[in-house]
């Protein structure tokens, strides 16, 4: 999809710049408004397999979201501007962020999110269906490591590296007020360390491993510091095998909020 179509929180139009390799990305990036981030990564197009992928889902489609349109961009990060609890998941579903434009949207694993979200008053309602549902989220902000759909829901090193200047750029800008950042997988869980030093809190070595459960104080500028906390990612696989339970992701989202 073009931008500047009207699709509902499309901050992108014929003027925003498109990113088509890497060192364009750095560039777009470094100094970027949060607005700016949001439009520019929405139209980025600097790995081919990724714009491929995508773009290919959105025309063939999933049967049973035959009559609807797809996003098929990047999906950006969404939710408070300056939020007191950042969520930085993988990437989006082919039919979930890829089709509904917003991230955790459509698929199961924002249903279980958002629900979880809502019991624990950070948004206005416990459902996700699509980017003109209505939905607000109050102090969370949620992310993804890589903002196109990946096959196989498999993201490459190189891309991961590519996507993060945009990702750096937003985690930089939303910092001031963060108090607890929660990472969905071990995949999450390893950029969002990689992040958080390059944005100036300082990361032990060796880095700390994955575990749900697991919590990390950051210390950078500020003497509180940030809140790292490990949860299993509310993919299906975890969801139906009871490895993650709606118990255990309020637990963590309580914990984030106590933060």
């Amino acid at each position: 999809m073009p931008a500047g179509t009207g699709w509902p929180g499309d901050l992108a139009d014929e003027r925003t710049p498109v990113a088509r390799d890497e060192r364009e990305a750095a560039g777009l990036a470094a100094n970027a408004t949060l607005d700016e981030v949001t439009a520019r990564s929405s139209v980025c197009r600097v790995c081919p397999r990724l714009v491929g992928w995508r773009e290919a889902v959105a025309v063939e489609k999933r049967r049973s979201f035959q009559g609807e349109p797809y996003w098929g961009r990047p999906v950006t990060g969404w939710g408070d501007p300056r939020p007191r609890i950042l969520v930085l998941g993988l990437a989006p579903a082919a039919h979930g962020g890829n089709r509904t434009g917003r991230v955790f949207t459509g698929d199961r694993s924002g249903d279980w999110l958002f629900a979880a979200f809502h019991r624990a008053g950070l948004a206005s309602q416990p459902t996700s269906t699509d980017a003109a549902d209505g939905l607000r989220l109050m102090g969370v902000r949620v992310v993804a490591a890589v903002r196109c759909a990946p096959p196989e829901n498999r993201p490459t090193p190189a891309e991961r590296d590519a996507c993060s200047h945009w990702l750096d750029r937003e985690v930089e800008l939303v910092l001031p007020s963060v108090r607890a950042v929660v990472a969905l997988g071990s995949f999450a869980w390893s950029v969002t360390l990689a992040t958080l030093a390059r944005c100036g809190l300082a990361v032990p070595r060796p880095r700390p491993r994955f575990a749900h459960g697991a919590e990390l104080r950051l210390v950078g500028a500020r003497e509180s510091g940030v809140v790292l906390l490990g949860c299993y990612h509310p993919s299906q696989q975890n969801t139906f095998t009871g490895r993650l339970t709606e118990t255990m992701l309020d637990g963590i989202l309580a914990r984030a909020n106590a933060a």
